[in-house]
């Protein structure tokens, strides 16, 4: 199986990729498309979810969905395998590394015969800023 063909860059895929990188948190197609546009960019709303789901496809956007069900955008590092904190209320985002779930994929897969597994993990919670009072 051979890997996609990387998409050209245009002048539209450069600017959600600008504008996705300076944001910290997790962001929706939506919500990017209305800063781009606040900030005076002509860029469609459908260029922008097919530039973020390009993206997310290359490694260079994380993508999950949010606990509504909506698709959520994030810049990262290509390559890098990481996980998430992710507040529900305000959207602070961390990446975690989380050393005992690596190797429980790796054990879960390796007792049914699975190889090379791969996973998704994030964890939604309410962060200290957002946390009631204890």
């Amino acid at each position: 199986m051979t890997a996609p063909a990387r998409k050209r860059n245009t002048w539209q895929r450069e600017a959600v990729r600008s504008a996705l990188g300076a944001d910290d948190g997790f962001v929706s197609a939506q919500g990017l498309h209305s800063t781009m546009r606040e900030s005076g960019s002509p860029i469609g709303l459908a260029t922008v979810y097919r530039a973020l789901a390009d993206l997310a496809t290359e490694g260079e956007a994380d993508s999950l969905q949010s606990p509504e069900g909506e698709s959520l955008y994030r810049a990262c590092t290509p390559g890098q395998h990481h996980h998430h904190l992710i507040c529900r209320n305000c959207g602070l985002t961390v990446e975690i590394e989380a050393d005992a779930v690596e190797r429980w994929a790796q054990s879960v897969a390796s007792e049914h015969g699975f190889t090379q597994p791969h996973h998704v993990v994030d964890v939604f919670g309410l962060c200290a800023a957002c946390s009631p009072a204890r």
